[in-house]
Order: structure tokens, then C-alpha cells, then sequence
């Protein structure tokens, strides 16, 4: 029982500080946690009602603080936006794409590190373009396509080193701390 609080509590933890870290201000857009933690709890948190709460949370949280901050005049950014419920969606498919992560090693955790914003990217300006209202108003041909998918790019690369740092971190601390509770306690 204890060792299940100290899990949640340590999970709790991740969703605050990662939302948190996500509102900070000038942080370059894109380069934010969640995609890597989406793919973390898919590929080590075996209670999939956890895997996905661990990203969601952390996601609602964010969004939450985001609108707090853009009522009271603080931020230019709008927590709750048209589409917003598109991006949750998005968030529980990179979590389902960290359930193939079998092996947690470095080929593994990076390939799905650059998989999982590079999924996120095509689809959310996929969808982004589709919509009525979305994007630049991009016109909903093939070139107007590849102009939203162009108008995201900058989020894009900062999503890779994002995703990239963050799941160095995440799968790193992991691996240590698997290697700390494995290691016997000497006298």
C-alpha cells in the first residue's frame, strides 16, 4: 500500500510540475513535456487508466492555468480554444503509440521520440487545415495542405528537442531508479 501512494504521489507530482512548466512564459511553443510523458506512461505505467490519466492531467492542468491567466489579462493565450477536445484526443493516441515501446532502451525511446511529435504534427495540422475555422484559413486544396503543414513546423522542431529532452529525463530517471531498487543493500 505504501509503495502505491509513493507511485501516485510521484505521478501527481510529474502532472503539476509538467503543466506548470508549460505556462512558463517564453518557453519556445512546442518544446513542452507532454508528448514524452504521453509516451512514457504508455510504455511503463501498467494501469492503462493511469497511462492516460498521467498526460491528460497534466494537459487539463495546463490548459486550466492558461485560461486562468488569459481571463485575469496575464496571457495572450487562450486555455480552452475551438478544437482544444482534438489535442486530448491526439494525447491518448501518443500514449496508445507508447504501449508498442516492448523494450525500453535508447534505440527504442528515441525512434518513439521522434515518432510520437512527428504523428502529433502531421495530424493536428492535418486537422488544423480541415477544420472551418482552423489555422491561416488555408485553402482546402493540396497546396493549402502542405502552407498549414509549413505554418507548423516551427512548433514541430521544438517539439522533437522537447520530446527528446523530456524522455531522457523521464525514461533516464526510470532506468535509475529501476537500477537503485534492483541494486542489494549492504551492511
Amino acid at each position: 500500500m505504501k509503495n502505491k501512494k509513493s507511485i501516485l504521489l510521484t505521478l501527481l507530482v510529474l502532472i503539476v510540475v509538467a503543466a506548470l512548466y508549460r505556462v512558463v512564459p517564453g518557453r519556445p511553443f512546442g518544446f513542452a513535456p507532454q508528448i514524452a510523458m504521453a509516451l512514457f506512461a504508455g510504455a511503463v505505467i501498467k494501469d492503462r487508466k493511469f497511462a492516460f490519466a498521467l498526460p491528460l492531467f497534466s494537459m487539463i492542468l495546463s490548459d486550466v492555468i492558461y485560461e486562468l491567466l488569459f481571463i485575469s489579462g496575464l496571457s495572450t493565450m487562450q486555455g480552452f480554444y475551438e478544437g482544444q477536445f482534438t489535442n486530448y484526443i491526439l494525447f491518448t493516441l501518443l500514449t496508445a503509440g507508447g504501449f508498442l515501446i516492448r523494450k525500453i532502451n535508447f534505440i527504442n525511446v528515441f525512434l518513439a521520440s521522434v515518432a510520437g511529435p512527428t504523428v502529433y504534427f502531421l495530424l493536428s495540422n492535418f486537422l488544423v487545415w480541415l477544420s472551418a475555422t482552423g489555422g491561416y484559413q488555408r485553402p482546402k486544396t493540396f497546396d493549402g495542405l502542405m502552407m498549414c503543414l509549413a505554418d507548423g513546423i516551427p512548433f514541430y522542431k521544438n517539439s522533437i528537442w522537447g520530446t527528446l529532452f523530456f524522455s531522457a529525463l523521464l525514461f533516464g530517471g526510470y532506468y535509475l531508479v529501476r537500477m537503485y531498487a534492483a541494486k542489494p543493500e549492504t551492511a
